[in-house]
């Protein structure tokens, strides 16, 4: 007979709960955002090599037409991954704070083209990031 001698973890209440539950919402939605303003941003790059010019000389160099691949591939999956958080599915949540990792990743890459976008893009990737894992709703239920 064996006795679980740890304490059952609190839920959040209140404010709190709301707050984090509505970051969670604001994330998946921004998510969505997010995901299709990549899918027309790597569109706009695969279509035209001179849609975006170049802000200076920088140590990343790749083809506009490889970035544009990337972006198309990466918004849809994130674009999917806005979808499965806002459906509450705990891999949207992993997927999120992955692909918002990775976007904040590709989004410093791709500074030289479009810098305030991707200075934007970083910043709510960033936020999506934070309102993934400070949501304790659904992290860490005790299953009786």
């Amino acid at each position: 007979m064996s006795q679980n001698t740890a304490p059952p973890r609190q839920q959040p209440t209140g404010s709190s709960a709301a707050w984090a539950s509505g970051g969670t919402l604001f994330a998946g939605i921004l998510m969505l955002v997010i995901g299709i303003m990549d899918i027309l941003q790597g569109i706009a790059a695969i279509a035209e090599d001179d849609v975006y010019g170049r802000v200076g000389d920088y140590v990343f160099k790749f083809d506009l037409t490889s970035w544009g691949w990337i972006h198309l591939v990466l918004g849809v999956l994130v674009t999917v991954s806005g979808w499965g958080i806002l459906k509450g599915s705990e891999w949207g949540r992993v997927g999120g704070i992955t692909l918002a990792s990775l976007n904040v990743i590709a989004q410093f890459m791709f500074l030289p083209y479009q810098p305030w976008w991707a200075l934007f893009s970083m910043a709510i990737s960033i936020f999506v990031i934070w309102a993934l894992a400070t949501d304790e709703t659904s992290f860490g239920k005790d299953e009786v």
